[in-house]
């Protein structure tokens, strides 16, 4: 499934990924822990002061962490953020138009968890935020007891 995703959200007119398809985004690449997501940068981005969200950029950082992560599963294996931190070193201006373009790798890969790191940048070549994950993998062949997760010993599970 993974590696499925991946050839199609790189499509062209793909179809796979409803966020980019809102956002605009592309998937330039995506392969041995790699990856590079693109989006054309347009005043439809802007916060309330002018400037590109900050949540655009850490969206974009989470995604290329993804795919970095996805394109190094196998099938039957699915993956989740579960922690992610981010530095904005920089504002962008959409009036200046261009790309704002995340590229991340994967900086340690264990089976069940997967670290990973990502750099977003402008059209410019300027660096406007640094950004860390750790990458949740569940599925087969990842997990080898129990579906179930554990919570830590302070947390409390969610009853319905």
């Amino acid at each position: 499934m993974p590696q499925e995703y991946l050839r199609a959200v790189m499509e062209r007119d793909q179809r796979v990924n409803l966020l980019f398809r809102h956002l605009d985004a592309r998937v330039e690449s995506a392969g041995e822990g790699r990856a590079r997501v693109c989006l054309p940068v347009s005043e439809r981005l802007s916060q309330g002061g002018g400037m590109v969200a900050g949540g655009i950029l850490a969206t974009m950082a989470d995604e290329a962490m993804a795919h970095a992560v996805l394109s190094l599963l196998h099938r039957g294996q699915h993956t989740a953020t579960a922690e992610m931190n981010i530095r904005f070193l920089r504002a962008s201006d959409p009036k200046r138009g261009g790309e704002i373009t995340a590229e991340a790798r994967v900086v340690k890969a264990g089976r069940s968890l997967i670290f990973a790191e990502a750099q977003v940048g402008n059209g410019e070549g300027k660096l406007l935020a640094t950004a860390g994950g750790t990458f949740w993998v569940g599925g087969e062949p990842a997990l080898t007891h129990s579906a179930e997760p554990t919570l830590p010993h302070d947390a409390k599970p969610v009853r319905k």
